[in-house]
């Protein structure tokens, strides 16, 4: 069948990106769903960092490639040995297809599914097929979803099934922003209700993480961005604190701040020194956990006999140590007790054919997350 989709031919291509336009909108051939896959009418598509850093090539990937991994839809078609869905479903996409056998599944820690990294830095579904082509040559998948287009083809394992009550747009969110964000707090950080917290980089998922923090019970919460629109809107998610990341003297504030440290701090700038700034800030004991993606040759060094005399801890979080099966549910209905309230992390609605201006907002700094609505 036919779809249009956002097809990326080149990274790096200089910003205005609404100029230079490196996403083309593309009539492309998508195959119907093999062994294990799912076929799903795409109706939201959040633009995430993730993508960006594609676009702007500070995190490399096989091209020509068709992006976008944060999406929601309804199942139209299941491939042979799927049971577990029906056409009409609603589903919301996660970005590592945990196949449930090798051994990370086997511990509970889907989120590093052996298989599913594999699949994803080659630009493959998790069985290892590219279903997207043009002009008679395959197109590689981002992330295993690739869900900026009308329609995607994706392994059961990329899917989570939701309540059709719930907004195509809000939903969305739920499959990395709200997975990435609540889990660093919830599942990697195991935060304690009463802690001090920090957040560095209030993009969707620090935000969310902000919104997890607090939804934990969490005492002290610093935010900590460049951007006074993003700092307002913390306040206003419950943030006790706002500190510019600009300001020289920020770490001595938040040390001032929190008396000496936060129990937890969390980078979500994707910046090596957001992650330094997030550890020096943490206090002795406390636990440093970062979610970003800079590029892969940046680097972080600490004092060693920090992490020894002081019992730091630096933990790395990946859609927040998620087992998204039990995760997207669970935050979905925390959502609608009221304990995170998630739609205020919507900030733009587009069309595709508006989506090189989105990642232009996106990399000014000027959008918390903006969602692609597919109409139908």
């Amino acid at each position: 069948m036919k779809t249009r989709a956002a097809v990326l031919d080149a990274m790096g291509l200089s910003p205005p990106y609404a100029t230079s336009r490196p996403l083309a909108i593309a009539q492309v051939d998508l195959d119907p769903p093999g062994a294990g896959e799912v076929l799903v009418a795409v109706r939201a598509a959040g633009l995430c960092h993730s993508d960006l850093s594609v676009i702007d090539g500070n995190r490399p990937r096989p091209l020509p490639m068709a992006l976008g991994h944060e999406a929601a839809g309804v199942v139209e078609a299941l491939g042979a040995g799927v049971t577990d869905l029906a056409v009409g479903d609603h589903v919301v996409t996660t970005f590592v297809p945990g196949c449930g056998s090798c051994e990370p599944c086997s511990d509970g820690r889907p989120a590093l599914c052996e298989p599913g990294a594999a699949g994803n830095a080659a630009g493959t579904l998790l069985g290892g097929a590219r279903r997207l082509h043009r002009d008679g040559a395959d197109l590689h998948h981002h992330l295993g979803v690739s869900a900026f287009a009308d329609r995607a083809v994706v392994s059961r394992r990329s899917l989570v099934r939701v309540d059709s009550a719930l907004p195509f747009e809000e939903a969305a969110l739920f499959g990395c922003a709200v997975l990435t964000g609540v889990g660093a707090v919830v599942n990697t950080a195991q935060l304690r209700a009463g802690s001090r917290v920090a957040v560095i980089g209030l993009g969707g998922v620090g935000l969310a993480a902000l919104l997890g923090a607090r939804a934990q019970g969490a005492g002290l919460t610093l935010a900590i961005d460049l951007s006074p629109a993003k700092l307002a809107l913390a306040r206003e998610l419950g943030a006790t604190h706002a500190l510019d990341a600009a300001d020289p003297g920020a770490e001595a504030k938040a040390r001032e701040l929190t008396r000496g440290g936060v129990d937890y701090a969390f980078e979500m700038a994707g910046s090596a020194a957001a992650l330094a700034l997030a550890y020096r800030i943490t206090r002795r004991g406390g636990t440093t956990v970062t979610a970003g993606l800079p590029h892969p040759q940046a680097s972080f060094t600490v004092p060693q006999v920090g992490i020894v005399a002081e019992e730091r801890t630096i933990k790395g979080s990946y859609l927040g140590g998620a087992d998204p099966a039990r995760d997207i549910p669970r935050y979905i209905g925390w959502y609608r007790a009221g304990r995170l309230p998630v739609n205020r992390l919507l900030s733009h609605r587009l069309a595709l054919d508006d989506i090189n201006a989105g990642f232009d907002r996106l990399a000014r700094g000027e959008a918390v997350r903006q969602v692609v609505l597919f109409d139908r």
